[in-house]
């Protein structure tokens, strides 16, 4: 799994991207990065394709528990699901695995940079039931009303209108469906975006976003260093 994070993250290291930058630091992988400021009319904070080798650490099953994020979301066999803001895919190929051949995960991101990866990697893995969407801004690019779940991992800080973003996102979601919303826990150490950079997230801050988007709190799940918010109508 680490050479194939770090294959991915050299393939795509040539990419220009000057208005971003990471930093890693720290005994584990995904210690510590620096995001900075996308383009107007983008997210605000985007993950640099060219280190995507940091979201790959060996540990990581250990922490996040993908297994237990999952089995909250109810995604089974045959499940419709979306990975939202996918990055390399480490979530999009556990997804696949999960529900199987008779299910969809759609892979989406707003960096044309990370489903080229993606597809890179299902392609390698022989996955048929992975389709790769690119996003615009808050706009998810996902069909409506299809989908058993949605799992949006690490990802929630870098999005500036919130409440836009889980409105349309809820559009995407089956009658009974589940929002997922993975953050890290503000001041608790651990893997990712130090606690002083700005870019950690309350569950409150979650909350509040969701019952303005016409959401409610259907289950919460406290994970080592994160914690996971169960959304829907």
């Amino acid at each position: 799994m680490k050479l194939l994070a770090l294959t991915l993250a050299a393939g795509i290291a040539g990419a220009q991207l000057p208005l971003f930058g990471a930093q890693a630091t720290g005994s584990l992988g995904l210690q510590r990065w620096q995001l900075q400021t996308a383009p107007a009319g983008q997210h605000g904070r985007l993950f640099p394709p060219q280190d995507l080798g940091l979201l790959e650490g060996p540990d990581r099953d250990a922490w996040q528990k993908p297994d237990q994020i999952m089995d909250v979301l109810a995604i089974a066999d045959g499940s419709a699901v979306a990975d939202i803001g996918a990055g390399a895919g480490w979530f999009t190929i556990r997804l696949a695995r999960r529900v199987g051949p008779n299910g969809i995960v759609y892979a989406q991101d707003v960096q044309r940079q990370m489903l080229e990866a993606i597809r890179s990697r299902v392609a390698r893995e022989g996955l048929r039931n992975v389709e790769t969407r690119l996003g615009v801004g808050s706009a998810p690019n996902l069909p409506e009303r299809a989908l058993d779940a949605l799992l949006v991992v690490d990802v929630y800080p870098e999005v500036e209108d919130r409440v836009t973003f889980l409105r349309n996102l809820a559009a995407a979601l089956k009658p009974g469906g589940r929002l997922g919303i993975v953050n890290y826990k503000p001041g608790l150490g651990g893997p990712g975006p130090g606690p002083l950079e700005g870019v950690r997230v309350d569950s409150a801050s979650v909350e509040g976003d969701a019952l303005a988007a016409g959401l409610r709190v259907l289950a919460r799940q406290e994970l080592p260093y994160q914690y996971v918010l169960v959304l829907g109508r």
